[in-house]
C-alpha cells in the first residue's frame, strides 16, 4: 500500500474529472439534501517535510448542483450565497498533520465575505500509476460547519416546529492530483550545465 512518503515533493496538478466537492444539509429535520460544485480548482504543493505542504482551493459558487433547478437558483440568490456579489468560496491551508494515512488539514475557509478557521479530517487514499503511465494521488476530507458563522441565515419555520434547513452543513471532498512533471527547460539547462562542466 502507498505511503505518504510516495508523494513526490513539488506542485501536484488537480484532476477535476476525478474529483468531487460535495455537501450535505438536513431538510425539514427528516431528510438530507446532497449537492456538488461542478467547477473547482485546487493547488497542492507537497513539501519536505510533509508538514510544510500547502493546499488551496477555489470553488465557483454558481456551479452548485443539487439535482433541482429551482433549489439551485434559490441557493445562488441573496438568501444564501449571493453568487453575483460573492462568486467564489476559497480555502487556504495553514497546517497539515498526518499520522499514517489519516490526518488533519487546518485552514481558512471564506464564504461570501466571512473567513473562519476550519479543520478537515483527511485521509490519504494512496499513489498509483494509471494505465497511461500517469502518477496519481487521492485524498478524502470532511468537515462540518455552521452556515450562520458565514452569515447564511435564511430559513423558514414549519407548522409542527423546527426549521426547513439545518444550520449544520457537512462538506466532503474526494479529490485526485497528478504528480509534478519535469520542466523541459530546466532539464535542458541542467544538461547544458553538465556538458559545460565536462
Amino acid at each position: 500500500m502507498s505511503q505518504l512518503t510516495d508523494l513526490v515533493p513539488g506542485s501536484w496538478t488537480f484532476d477535476p474529472a476525478h474529483s468531487e466537492v460535495g455537501f450535505t444539509v438536513r431538510h425539514a429535520g427528516i431528510s438530507k439534501v446532497r449537492g456538488v460544485f461542478r467547477e473547482v480548482d485546487a493547488q497542492l504543493l507537497v513539501a519536505e517535510p510533509l508538514e510544510d505542504s500547502r493546499l488551496s482551493a477555489t470553488v465557483q459558487m454558481a456551479s452548485i448542483d443539487t439535482k433541482n433547478a429551482d433549489r439551485d437558483a434559490h441557493v445562488r440568490s441573496a438568501d444564501f450565497f449571493a453568487v453575483e456579489q460573492y462568486p467564489t468560496m476559497t480555502f487556504t491551508s495553514t497546517a497539515v498533520a498526518f499520522d499514517g494515512e489519516e490526518g488533519t488539514i487546518t485552514g481558512e475557509l471564506t464564504i461570501k465575505d466571512v473567513t473562519r478557521s476550519v479543520e478537515l479530517s483527511a485521509e490519504f487514499n494512496g499513489v498509483v500509476v494509471d494505465a497511461f503511465g500517469v502518477t496519481r494521488a487521492g485524498f478524502g476530507a470532511k468537515t462540518t460547519i455552521s452556515r450562520k458563522d458565514f452569515g447564511i441565515t435564511w430559513n423558514a419555520a414549519m407548522e409542527a416546529g423546527g426549521v426547513l434547513v439545518s444550520d449544520k452543513v457537512t462538506i466532503e471532498l474526494d479529490v485526485a492530483f497528478t504528480a509534478p512533471q519535469d520542466d523541459p527547460e530546466e532539464t535542458v539547462e541542467g544538461q547544458e550545465s553538465v556538458s559545460a562542466e565536462a
